[in-house]
């Protein structure tokens, strides 16, 4: 069942369909020129408009206009009796989900409904998959270490450039990529991440940039790579710096030429890709004993973002506690944990080599162990992993 607004100058065509919704169960809606139609449809909600193109005072295509600059999801069907090939992609062009001619095929607009439905609640669903990945990455903390990477974040994003970020393990690099991608101007493009460490050094070369069957032993059909994949969007190569010289010196090429070539082939493949960078190691020693080129730093550190760890932003670890604690009750679909003063206070005493992971990872112990309150002594007691 759907919510429909019919907006439409003829009295006759408006109940006609009034009347056939109704019957298949749908919520109906009437306005009798684009002014009342706009006005009903910024003061409710509805999952579908249907809307005449030739009318008085203000056409379909001006009602249209006028609902896209809303940022609406809500799909507009525009219906004619003049229909033509140009009204109706002008009308998609403009935004309409669909373009239908009087006299009405009322089975088409009864499949049009149903499939515009349909894709808005797809859109909805989508929103809230990404609202939900948004949250699994959220940046915990006003301290200003932390403070100075989210205004780096602010500025940066929405550029195009190169970003390194570093980092110890477990400080949350990948949600600062994550952070950078979401904010940008390519948010709905592809975010593409490359553990450079996971991958064997022979098999990195076809994993970054793909192959043509037969290409070697294996090569069994042609497959994409991870920069053709990321096309559009950004692609996040991680522990960059345990990357083989090997492949190096492919990626300083494609940083250059914004081009790619299969493994086994000869032609080459336009891209645009963002390159988001991370390291845990020291690039600059790592150049010094030729064991990372010094031309791709230069060419991935246009802009630098350290990552603090959690042992340079202890003031921190309250919001972290809350943030924790109610993350992993509700995964345990339990109410949260209290923790007293001296539990916060021990867990600031500790010096933590995992940073954030290691954090997360004591907190759930806690939360397991021990009762509804949590205290300084369970801290002393469960916090090492060797107990």
């Amino acid at each position: 069942m759907a919510k429909i607004l019919i907006i439409d100058d003829e009295r006759s065509i408006r109940n006609t369909l009034q009347d056939i919704l109704q019957y298949e169960n749908h919520v109906v809606e009437l306005a009798q020129d684009g002014f009342e139609g706009l006005e009903k449809f910024q003061n409710n909600k509805y999952d579908i408009v249907l809307c005449d193109i030739k009318m008085p005072k203000m056409d379909g295509l001006e009602v249209l206009s006028k609902i896209m600059t809303m940022g609406t999801d809500t799909p507009v069907v525009m219906i004619s009796g003049h229909g033509t090939v140009d009204t109706a992609v002008e009308a998609i062009k403009k935004g309409a989900y669909d373009f239908i001619e009087k006299p009405l095929d009322l089975n088409r607009l009864l499949v049009i409904i149903k499939n515009a439905t349909e894709k808005k609640e797809h859109i909805a669903e989508i929103k809230v998959l990404k609202q939900r990945l948004i949250h699994t990455y959220d940046m915990v903390g006003e301290s200003p270490a932390i403070k100075h990477v989210k205004e780096m974040i602010e500025r940066v994003a929405p550029t195009d450039a190169r970003v390194l970020i570093q980092g110890e393990n477990g400080t949350g690099k990948e949600i600062v990529s994550r952070w950078l991608h979401e904010k940008s101007n390519r948010a709905n493009g592809p975010f593409i991440e490359v553990n450079c460490a996971a991958i064997p050094s022979e098999l990195i070369e076809s994993e970054l940039f793909g192959h043509e069957k037969g290409a070697f032993t294996s090569a069994l059909k042609q497959q994409k790579g991870k920069f053709e994949a990321a096309n559009g969007g950004t692609i996040f190569l991680d522990e960059i710096g345990d990357m083989s010289l090997a492949a190096q010196a492919k990626v300083l090429r494609v940083l250059q030429e914004n081009k790619i070539s299969r493994v086994g082939s000869d032609k080459e493949i336009k891209i645009d890709v963002r390159v988001l960078a991370a390291t845990n190691k020291n690039l600059k020693e790592e150049i010094a004993a030729n064991r990372f080129r010094e031309d791709l730093y230069h060419r991935l550190s246009v802009i630098i973002i350290h990552v603090p760890s959690l042992n340079e932003r202890l003031e921190d670890i309250p919001l972290l506690v809350d943030y924790f604690n109610n993350q992993i009750s509700n995964e345990y679909c339990a109410a949260p944990k209290i923790f007293t003063k001296d539990a916060i206070e021990e867990l600031q005493k500790i010096t933590w080599t995992g940073n954030i992971r290691e954090f997360r990872n004591v907190l759930e112990r806690l939360i397991i162990l021990c009762g509804n309150e949590i205290t300084g002594k369970d801290v002393l007691t469960y916090a090492s992993p060797l107990t």
